[in-house]
């Protein structure tokens, strides 16, 4: 693999990384909060290429631990808090092994627009990272993130169990020779059991037209399957794995995700 090419897998370590499964577009009500923190695990045997195709054989690993917070600052308004450190090893062919070990925060604000048909809210946040977090940095030059997220969710009921819909869009700008980002989330959850929920959630990120050498386009996509079991009022274990069936110039990722989320 190519300098370039291990520059671009690189690029893309943080970029899809599975979001905690938070609010989506509800605002939390006045004076509540909400804590998802989790652990993630991932692995990639191989990337895919710039045409799409399963590129040359790598040894990529990744630990992930994410706190997700959310507080009700009001019933149409929600403040966001959401710091990260990862730790991530990637080793190709015919060059030294690649490390990231960094820690990254991400805040801003949640504000609902309509709620007559559905949830549809707007969300603004920016994110300051270190040089590893390659989705807001590109090998130690700052890369500060803005991001603005179109959010809707509609509740709905399927053979007599309730699930629920939320679909978001959003503009990332990137500071520095990275391109800017579109992002695509899909979460369709569903109650099974009394205590136990499945989300079935598709992440995607698109890249821009904007990036400066070593970096082009490129576009990643996961699918996660995870399950979340009520353990009491206000408690709740999350835990599930994904895969990345497709992508251009990014990792073919797979990982397992644990989280732990609290309501008071």
């Amino acid at each position: 693999m190519t300098a370039r090419g291990i520059t671009l897998f690189l690029a893309a370590l943080l970029t899809l990384m599975p979001r905690a499964a938070s609010a989506g577009a509800w605002t939390q009500p006045e004076g509540e909060t909400e804590l998802i923190a989790g652990v993630t695990y991932s692995r990639a045997a191989v990337g895919f290429d710039h045409a799409g195709r399963a590129g040359a054989p790598l040894r990529y690993e990744k630990v992930l631990a994410q706190l997700h917070a959310e507080y009700g600052w009001n019933d149409w308004l929600t403040l966001i808090a959401a710091p990260v450190y990862a730790h991530a090893r990637l080793v190709a062919r015919a060059r030294p092994p690649e490390l990231g070990n960094d820690a990254a925060i991400e805040a801003g604000l949640r504000v609902r627009l309509l709620d007559d048909v559905g949830m549809l809210s707007a969300q603004l946040t920016a994110k300051s990272a270190g040089a590893f977090d390659m989705s807001v940095s590109a090998d130690g030059a700052p890369g500060r993130q803005l991001e603005l997220r179109l959010l809707y969710g509609t509740n709905f009921t399927l053979f007599g169990r309730p699930g629920f819909l939320d679909a978001e869009v959003a503009q990332r700008w990137i500071a520095g020779p990275r391109a800017d980002e579109v992002p695509i989330d899909l979460t369709l959850g569903l109650r099974v059991m009394e205590r136990d929920r499945i989300l079935l959630q598709s992440f995607n990120i698109i890249g821009q037209g904007n990036s400066s050498p070593p970096y082009s386009y490129y576009r990643a996509h996961k699918l996660a399957l995870s399950v979340v079991t009520d353990i009491r009022p206000g408690l709740c274990l999350q835990s599930g794995g994904y895969v990345s069936p497709a992508g251009q110039n990014a990792l073919a990722e797979q990982g397992v995700v644990v989280n732990l989320w609290v309501r008071f």
